[in-house]
């Protein structure tokens, strides 16, 4: 499957740039500070992403993934590798309260909402909003669990420890499908606004790709 993303090389040269923050950092910093492991001899991480295992390697990065095949191809994707590097580069492992946040109530948020909206809410609602069912078994391939939230929601990890909700509230023909997206609160020590907006789009594409192979 393929990301519908990257039409340009609007992507290219953003990941060039954090390759090379990537080259510089200390790998045994980065480990403690992701709280991620981190092998000197193999010279590669280990994370999750999207409930997929995957050896990172370090300094020339690249996405090995381990323990089963991918069934969406991360590893040669533009935004699943800057996403990774972002996260190993700048993000900070800090355990969640476990209280949630919607996109508006992040740092900086408010700013980029209306993008965040269309690129991921809008997208939501209307590729699922009229197919819960489709959304559920998506779902619950991906390993998500179920919450007792609008009229079908989901909570999954997006990566080593961050974990993101899908909620959806049904279409008809009287009123249109909306969606909720929600945060883990130790989101933002992660990652910022805008890197949220790629979560989400990361998150619908893997699962409008497992709902085809459903259909």
């Amino acid at each position: 499957m393929e990301f519908p993303y990257e039409k340009d090389n609007k992507e290219r040269i953003p990941l060039e740039h954090y390759l090379e923050e990537y080259r510089q950092i200390d790998p045994k910093e980065a480990a403690l500070r992701c709280s991620v492991t981190y092998d000197e001899e193999r010279q590669q991480f280990q994370i999750r992403l999207m409930g997929c295992s995957y050896a990172v390697d370090y300094p020339e990065f690249a996405l090995h993934p381990e323990g089963k095949e991918e069934e969406v191809r991360y590893s040669e994707m533009v935004p699943a590798k800057i996403i990774v590097l972002r996260f190993l580069i700048s993000g900070q492992a800090v355990k969640s309260t476990g209280k949630y946040l919607t996109y508006r109530e992040v740092p900086w948020g408010e700013v980029y909402f209306r993008q965040f909206e269309g690129r991921c809410l809008t997208r939501l609602k209307f590729a699922f909003g009229f197919k819960l069912d489709v959304f559920a078994r998506a779902m619950e391939r991906l390993g998500a669990r179920k919450i007792s939230m609008g009229d079908a929601a989901y909570e999954f990890e997006f990566i080593n420890g961050l974990h993101v909700r899908f909620i959806l509230w049904a279409g008809d023909e009287e009123f249109p499908p909306s969606s909720q997206i929600l945060f883990e609160d130790n989101f933002p020590y992660a990652y910022q606004a805008e890197d949220l907006a790629v979560v989400g789009d990361i998150s619908i594409t893997t699962l409008k790709s497992l709902a085809a192979s459903l259909e």
